[in-house]
């Protein structure tokens, strides 16, 4: 059985509706459908809230649900999140060198070095995107 009918079988047990599901984990409504629909899937600390909410053990909700699975461990996965993060850095730094080596290289292209400039704005907002969310 997935997730989705799981939560929402064990929803109706406990006699509540979306909407109040919803204000008890602190989601909205459509979240929780969502969730049931199997639309997208509830982070960790949601499963965990829904678990108690329901009166559902942790085992019962994940087990035999290979993408729940599969989403929990992408979502809760530090090592490839920092991977990810030491790459955004490489790449932000390579472009910074980039720009500066062509900004002596070819001083009359001027839309070459906007260019080049765009790109490490592009690089130095994704990997500031990036810190900001690992926090």
């Amino acid at each position: 059985m997935e997730i989705g009918t799981k939560l929402k079988s064990a929803r109706k047990k406990c006699g509540l509706t979306q909407e109040k599901a919803a204000e008890a984990v602190g989601v909205s409504r459509q979240t929780i459908s969502n969730w049931e629909n199997e639309k997208s899937y509830p982070d960790i600390v949601s499963v965990i809230r829904l678990s108690s909410l329901y009166s559902v053990s942790l085992d019962e909700l994940l087990k035999g649900d290979e993408k729940m699975m599969e989403h929990l461990e992408e979502s809760t996965n530090v090592v490839n999140s920092n991977k990810k993060l030491i790459a955004a850095a490489l790449a932000n730094i390579l472009l910074l060198i980039v720009f500066v080596i062509f900004s002596g290289v070819i001083p009359e292209n001027r839309f070459f070095l906007v260019g080049i400039f765009a790109l490490s704005i592009i690089g130095a907002s994704t990997l500031l995107y990036q810190i900001i969310r690992k926090i």
